[in-house]
This record gives structure tokens, C-alpha cells and sequence, in this order.
């Protein structure tokens, strides 16, 4: 799994923090397999896959970096950590036996529909091995990329690339996309709170998945160079949490961390 990069990328990304909101998700009580509330009534209502693959579209060219062969695997574990967030599934108890988070079995908690077609067709897979779903879910990046041009947020065009040519889905609606960077920002700046315990749960799962996904830089391009050391500090910090030791404590979503856990190891 890549880690964070130095930044080397800085000027592709430095128009998606010129505006935007800074509001932030408010964070959430209860039991951490609950279904939690999605979104906030005021902005369109995006899953942690469809945040993902925004974050790490080219804005103009309306592609991902074709270096970039961790999006792919950092969708499966978006898809989990959502069907976990939404009270569909959740790990298997502890046992003796099985201590470890990735020991355990995801097991299904229900299977009432979701409303969003890839969170639904994958409830009735039987195998939950966050390596495995690539086999399982095809074309998972084209198909959130056409639910946001359905949402409003991209569009779709056809490139041509010399030798080929290929869909793209360039970002219209910037409005959205400057919110949910400037949200990520201050999740790791002025609301920083130092405790996974307090943080809101759905920016954990989204710091983790951008990192593990490797577009969490394109985050941090056009913030200030003082900015930009506090924020990749304080990420690194959570980053290198111990998920065994985290995802133990009373109020954590171990599904977070047990997808953590996989792409530590990968």
C-alpha cells in the first residue's frame, strides 16, 4: 500500500480549495455497528466509494493518475467500511481462537436494501474478504463515476488517446468537490481533536480509504506550506495507529479498522 508521498502534485489540485464550505459532519453517538445517519440534508448525500473516486479525479481531464493501482483495492475496502457504517454487516466476536481483526469473519447483520445499487449487489456476495470483492463487483469505478454524473457532479466525454480512446468523466459541479477537500482539511487542521474515539467516524473511514487508495495528498496540494506539515502530521499520526489496539476500544467501528488492518498487511 502506498503511503504519503511528498508533495509533488501540488499545483494540479490548487483550484479545489479556492472556495467552500467549512462544515463539518457532526460526529455520532451510539452503538459503532449501528446504521448511522448518511450525510447532512443540505449537500448531496455521497458513499465513501463515491467520495474516494472524487478525490482522486483529475478535475479538467476527468480521470484518475494512471499511476495510481491502488484505487481499485482502496474502493473494496469503501464498500465494506460502508455496508459496516449503514448496520449491514459487522465482524464475528472475539474469541480465543481469533483475537485479530483479520481472523474474524465479516458476518451479514441484514440485508434490507440500501437505496445504491453496488452496496445492494454486494450484500449478496458470500465472501467479504476485502482482497477478493475485485472478483466479485466488476466495472465498481466506471459505475460510481456514472452515479455521480447522475448526481450532477461529473460529466461524461470521450478522449482520445492515441491509440485508444476512453470515457472520461471530467468534475462539473466544483461546488461539491471544494466541500467535501475543504471538509477532509479541517477534519486534520482547525477540528482536529487527537482521539479516533471523538472523531466523526465516516472522516476516519474516508482519511483511511484516501490514504490507502493513494489520493489523500491531492488533499493537501494547495494548502500553505505551514498547512500542509500540520495536516500530513497529524494524518501520518493517525495512519500509524495500531488497528489491533484501536479497533479494542469500546466505541470503535472495528470495521474500519480491520480494513486498515488488510491493507497494512497487502
Amino acid at each position: 500500500m502506498s503511503t504519503l508521498t511528498h508533495r509533488n502534485r501540488r499545483s494540479e489540485a490548487a483550484v479545489l480549495v479556492k472556495k467552500g464550505s467549512n462544515e463539518e459532519e457532526s460526529g455520532r453517538g451510539g452503538d459503532a455497528e449501528e446504521e448511522e445517519d448518511f450525510g447532512d440534508s443540505k449537500n448531496l448525500r455521497l458513499t465513501l466509494m463515491e467520495e474516494v473516486l472524487l478525490l482522486g479525479l483529475k478535475d479538467k481531464e476527468g480521470y484518475t493518475s494512471f499511476w495510481n493501482d491502488c484505487i481499485s483495492s482502496g474502493l473494496r475496502g469503501c464498500i465494506l467500511i460502508e455496508l459496516a457504517l449503514r448496520g449491514r454487516i459487522h465482524l464475528e466476536p472475539l474469541t480465543m481462537r481469533k483475537k485479530k481483526l483479520g481472523d474474524r469473519k465479516v458476518i451479514l447483520k441484514s440485508d434490507a436494501p440500501t437505496g445504491d445499487v453496488l452496496l445492494d449487489e454486494a450484500l449478496k456476495r458470500e465472501t467479504w474478504n476485502p482482497l477478493k470483492l475485485h472478483y466479485q463487483l466488476r466495472n465498481v469505478r466506471e459505475r460510481l463515476a456514472k452515479n455521480l454524473v447522475e448526481k450532477g457532479i461529473l460529466t461524461t466525454e470521450k478522449q482520445n488517446f492515441l491509440l485508444f480512446d476512453m470515457t472520461t468523466h471530467p468534475v462539473t459541479n466544483t461546488t461539491e468537490k471544494q466541500r467535501l477537500v475543504k471538509r477532509v482539511q479541517g477534519s486534520l487542521l482547525e477540528r482536529w481533536v487527537n482521539d479516533t474515539q471523538r472523531m466523526d467516524r465516516r472522516m476516519l473511514a474516508l482519511i483511511v480509504l484516501a490514504n490507502a487508495s493513494d489520493v489523500l495528498e491531492n488533499v493537501f496540494t494547495a494548502l500553505s506550506d505551514e498547512q500542509y506539515e500540520t495536516a500530513t502530521a497529524r494524518s501520518k499520526a493517525l495512519l500509524d495507529s495500531d488497528p489491533e489496539v484501536e479497533g479494542a476500544k469500546a466505541r470503535a467501528c472495528e470495521m474500519i479498522w480491520a480494513v486498515m488492518a488488510a491493507f497494512n498487511k497487502a
